[in-house]
């Protein structure tokens, strides 16, 4: 059967009766659809301190890179541009060990503007994102291209998150992510100490009767749990060395922290690596609060 060609034009979502809260709750339901990946998300409509209010604060634990985020209808004007990194700076200001990308999505960016970014861009971490939407069969069609991305040369988000509960995890995260961090708590509980488990929108934080010395940040579309462990940092390089000898990648990352990546089977075949790696941990969070 011959494919049927069909001609749509792209048309303007205040057309279909929709607003940016609409377009915002989209974006809060699937976070890839702007292209950036599967990003957490940190905040939505964040009061700063300069009054304003940041639509989105992302996250990706991946890399790393948080995500400040300002969406409008229709074409972009000064005032979005200014907002825009004006909200990066204040984030980099409060959190300057982080890496920030400034994010503005419009439906129009015209070539005046887009010039304008370009040169910007030079200096700022900015990531342009234009919007189409294609109206379909009673149906809305939303297309987020990346017209322009940072130069390649900007704490990992553990401390901050609107806390929620096991449920909003199981409605947002792969089963695979969710078993490894049961396994881990369950290590923790038998080997070390009753663990303490803390919900939050970005990550789910891990400590026991110290502070929080491991972080997990649960996806939807991949196999592995990523994690976030903080330990001494002379020790560090030794439980990484074990840990990729046990065929686990981990690499250092910011303030005495190792990053990782688990699969559900790895917890049971590495026990010994995993629970001298949580050992470490729980010892330094324990040193660390005095």
């Amino acid at each position: 059967m011959p494919l049927e060609l069909k001609k749509i034009n792209p048309v303007r979502l205040r057309t279909l009766g929709v607003d940016e809260r609409w377009l915002q709750n989209r974006i809060e339901e699937d976070t890839t659809l702007l292209g950036l990946g599967e990003l957490s998300i940190l905040r939505r409509e964040k009061s700063l301190s300069s009054g304003g209010r940041l639509d989105f604060l992302m996250y990706d634990p991946e890399s790393e890179i948080r995500y400040e985020i300002e969406i409008m209808l229709g074409v972009l004007d000064e005032s979005h541009i200014i907002r825009t990194i004006e909200y990066w700076d204040l984030e980099r200001q409060r959190y300057p060990a982080a890496d920030h990308r400034a994010v503005i999505v419009a439906e129009e960016i015209t070539a005046r503007f887009f010039n304008i970014i370009r040169l910007l861009n030079r200096a700022v971490p900015l990531i342009a994102i234009q919007l189409n939407a294609f109206s379909l069969d009673n149906s809305v069609v939303l297309h987020f291209t990346k017209v322009l991305d940072v130069l390649e040369e900007v704490d990992d988000g553990e401390d901050e998150g609107e806390q929620v509960d096991r449920r909003y995890y199981e409605r947002k995260a792969g089963a695979a992510s969710l078993a490894v961090l049961d396994a881990v708590v369950a290590l923790v509980e038998k080997e070390i100490a009753p663990a303490r488990l803390t919900y939050n929108k970005g990550h789910i934080a891990l400590g026991t009767s110290g502070f929080n010395f491991c972080w997990f940040f649960p996806r939807k579309s991949t196999p592995h749990c990523n994690m976030r462990l903080r330990v001494a940092a002379d020790r560090r390089d030794h439980l990484i060395e074990k840990l990729e000898e046990s065929g686990i990648a981990a690499s250092p990352s910011r303030n005495e922290r190792m990053r990782f990546k688990l699969l559900p089977r790895q917890v049971e075949e590495n026990r010994g690596a995993i629970i001298e790696a949580l050992r470490a941990g729980d010892e330094f969070s324990k040193n660390s609060s005095g």
